[in-house]
């Protein structure tokens, strides 16, 4: 759909932290660049710090050189194994500065309560307690040597002994912390990544839907476009634009939906080369101001309720044409008993026949209804065609009377192979044989029908129902498949549409083709037996 671009995605676990572990060099070497202050400059000295001495500049000169090479190589090599090296370097510059430098001894080992947690979460757990314990023990070590020296501690030993459990609670307490922090990042990782893969899925499935979908805002301007709004809209849909230019009549619409909340159902054309569409209004939110328009194309919309009407006029029509067999049959049976009779009259003989002939046609009409209402799946097996249409013409010479009627087969001598289920064919061509010989002959002449199996220019199997008749008009040939059209007063309007039905069971389609010189063609096209093999 077109719209604003998504956001990036956060950053990976991994760089955050990279980004930790920069911010960590960068802070060491602000601590050594104080300590070179301290030891190189008065400022040490009016701070209550003692003269320096040319040890304690080494220290500070070192830790200062090591903190600079540890930033710079902070930005690549392993997260782990730098946090190590720098901890490492941290306690031993603490425990030499302490020595060199009682006077800040103090200040010393509270900056070494944020390394020690600093490092602690960028390490594992077992590594960052070992860094916490080696801290306080670098302390304790140089406490003891003062008190082996003889020379007078500046500390009491509780108090390195408070500073090392410290060192080892914030070590703990900040490794878990950070392990925490870490698998909660890469939940919310996984999280964002599977909202922007729905997102990307919701997107594909609104952009590739055949209804048409708008986002119009506030000040009827339209926000975002599926590919079916677009088409269905126009070029002039494309792209942040107000609705009134691109569909004025839609928008008269969407006016009409916000001030009196009722939605007009007429199908609505927003161009003249444009298909016909149902447009229908929902409010994005309910406190917003948003309105997602939905244009169903009029035809698929009238299409499904088309099919759910059959489909539930099948259901009522089978059981209604069960209910009507049985006293059909009754009398149908009752009129031939009377006709065997012989104290009829003859007068009434001829009323005996219309009843009997009427009840033959309300029996036909019975089966057609059944037929549309049974949908048998479809058993394809190899026919040749032409053969088909050879054989076909003879049974119905047979089983049904031509009286003045002829029906003829033109096929050529080679087999035409197709796959199709014969039974579903012979129903079908049997349907188009009898409607041409119904409609398919001029006034007062008998019907000439022809079944021509052939190939196409494609190799595709053709099977050709031609009568000699007047043809059917244009207007009517719109509608030759609908169900229950007819023209003709007498019948059902059923016959070509479940004649297409079996066909499309079959993989075939019937369709009718004008003929130039008059007459009419009904033509099945099935599926070649070679393209149904390989599929």
């Amino acid at each position: 759909m077109t719209g604003p671009q998504t956001p990036p995605s956060n950053p990976s676990p991994a760089s955050e932290s990279r980004r930790e572990l920069h911010y960590f060099t960068l802070y060491r070497l602000l601590e050594a660049a104080l300590l070179c202050l301290a030891v190189f400059s008065p400022v040490g000295i009016m701070l209550g710090g003692s003269d320096p001495s040319p040890l304690s500049q080494w220290i500070a000169l070192g830790y200062l050189l090591a903190a600079f090479g540890l930033f710079l190589s902070g930005r690549r090599g392993p997260i782990v194994r730098q946090a190590a090296i720098g901890i490492s370097v941290d306690i031993v510059v603490a425990a030499l500065t302490a020595g060199a430098l009682p006077g800040v001894a103090s200040g010393v080992a509270m900056m070494l309560l944020f390394n020690i947690g600093a490092a602690a979460l960028l390490l594992p757990l077992r590594v960052g307690m070992a860094a916490a314990a080696s801290a306080g023990a670098a302390l304790l070590a140089q406490h003891l040597w003062i008190l082996l020296s003889g020379d007078t501690p500046a500390r009491p030993t509780v108090e390195i002994l408070m500073f090392g459990i410290s060192y080892l609670a914030l070590a703990s307490l900040t490794t878990l912390v950070g392990r925490q922090v870490r698998l909660s990042q890469a939940l919310a990782e996984r999280r964002g990544s599977q909202a922007e893969s729905l997102a990307e899925v919701n997107e594909l499935i609104i952009r590739r839907m055949r209804t048409g979908v708008l986002l119009v805002d506030g000040n009827d301007e339209i926000q975002l476009a599926n590919e079916a709004a677009i088409l269905q809209v126009g070029s002039a849909g494309e792209g942040r634009r107000l609705l009134a230019t691109a569909a004025p009549e839609l928008e008269r619409r969407l006016q009409h939906w916000k001030r009196d909340g009722r939605m007009d159902s007429t199908p609505l054309q927003l161009a003249p080369d444009l298909p016909e569409v149902l447009p229908r209004f929902a409010q994005l939110l309910a406190e917003g101001d948003q309105v997602l328009v939905f244009l169903d194309d009029a035809e698929l919309a009238s299409r499904r309720a088309e099919t759910l009407t059959l489909a539930t006029l099948g259901r009522f029509s089978a059981s209604l044409a069960h209910e009507i067999r049985n006293p059909l049959a009754a009398i149908s049976y009752a009129t031939q008993l009377l006709e065997e009779s012989r104290d009829i009259p003859e007068s009434d003989r001829r009323l005996l026949e219309i009843i009997y002939q009427q009840t033959r046609r309300m029996n036909g009409i019975i089966e057609d209804v059944l037929s549309l209402a049974r949908r048998e799946r479809a058993q394809p097996e190899h026919v040749d065609l032409a053969e088909f249409a050879r054989r076909f013409v003879e049974d119905y010479r047979q089983t049904q009377p031509l009286e003045q009627d002829t029906l003829e087969a033109r096929v050529p001598k080679t087999p035409i192979p197709c796959l199709v289920d014969q039974r579903q064919l012979q129903q079908a061509v049997t349907a188009l044989v009898h409607n041409a010989r119904i409609y398919g002959r001029m006034p007062g002449e008998p019907a000439r029908i022809e079944l021509h199996a052939h190939f196409d220019s494609k190799d595709t199997p053709l099977l050709d129902v031609i009568d000699h008749g007047p043809g059917i008009p244009d207007s009517v040939a719109a509608q030759l498949f609908r169900p229950f059209f007819t023209t003709s007063s007498h019948g059902t309007g059923l016959g070509l549409y479940i004649a297409r039905e079996l066909c499309l069971a079959s993989q075939a389609n019937l369709e009718h083709v004008p003929l130039p010189a008059g007459g009419c063609c009904f033509r099945i096209r099935l599926a070649r037996a070679r393209a149904i093999l390989t599929s």
